[in-house]
Order: C-alpha cells, then sequence, then structure tokens
C-alpha cells in the first residue's frame, strides 16, 4: 500500500521559510481544503479540513518566494505523524504532508513559469539519487513547535 496524498486548497499564511541548524532550508506551509456537496435537502453543505506541510531545500526557498497566503495550491507528496514532548510533559502528536511536489492551481488563475537554476549541478542524468529529507527530529524548542 503506497502513503500518497494529493491535495487541493488555498494557503491560510504565507509560507514560513526557515533554516536547520545545518542550513539546509525548509518552508512550513497551512492550508485549508474545502468540500461542498448536496445534502438530502438538496441545500449546499461545506466542510474545511486544514493541514500542514513541509517543502525541503531550494524548493522550500521557490515556495517562500512564489507563494502567499490566499493562494491557492495544489500539493502532493506523503503523510508524515511526528510526535514531541510539551515543556510541561504532555506527549503531542501531528500528522503532516511531506511535501514533494507544489505549485499554483491553474482552475481560477494564471501563472508564469520561470524556471530556476539548480545549485547541485544536475545534468539530468536519472539514475543519480537525490539526497533524501532529513529525518524528523523530535526534540523541537518551544517555537519550534508545530503551527
Amino acid at each position: 500500500m503506497s502513503n500518497s496524498v494529493t491535495l487541493i486548497g488555498n494557503l491560510v499564511d504565507d509560507p514560513e521559510l526557515r533554516f536547520t541548524p545545518s542550513g539546509v532550508a525548509l518552508a512550513k506551509i497551512r492550508m485549508a481544503v474545502n468540500r461542498r456537496w448536496r445534502g438530502q435537502d438538496g441545500e449546499w453543505q461545506e466542510d474545511t479540513s486544514f493541514f500542514n506541510g513541509t517543502v525541503w531545500r531550494e524548493q522550500a526557498e521557490t515556495v517562500a518566494e512564489s507563494l502567499q497566503k490566499g493562494t491557492r495550491v495544489i500539493v502532493s507528496g506523503r503523510l508524515e505523524q511526528r510526535s514531541w514532548e510539551t515543556p510541561e510533559g504532555d506527549r503531542r502528536s501531528v500528522v503532516e504532508i511531506q511535501i514533494d511536489e507544489i505549485g499554483p492551481s491553474l482552475r481560477w488563475a494564471t501563472a508564469t513559469v520561470n524556471k530556476t537554476q539548480r545549485s547541485d549541478n544536475w545534468s539530468g542524468d536519472q539514475s543519480r539519487s537525490q539526497t533524501p529529507a532529513p529525518t524528523p527530529r523530535e526534540d523541537y524548542g518551544p517555537d519550534e513547535a508545530p503551527f
């Protein structure tokens, strides 16, 4: 069974660009996904779910530069559960999206695409493996706790 998810929704906040202690860029996003349907009475019903996600490296910097609050986005990635303990000793857990791909939805908008230069001198050789995203930490400080 595969752990993959694709969501379409709107960014609730501007992407938050951060850097790990070793200098790796990451961008945190929060998105709202709306679902509309007609109830048995024929009236429109609506439900909103909120999701947090993280995108890494150069893509994180591009996301922070390109997307802002209110942008309708398409996100593809995998779900990951992360747990930590608060300073008071309480255990917390959250399910987040580790984002592989993200971009603006063109359903009700237009976009201009500008190709960026890759910093790792990637030559297009598909046999090269990409460095995986860092393993999620469990020692988040109070100012680093999830949204």
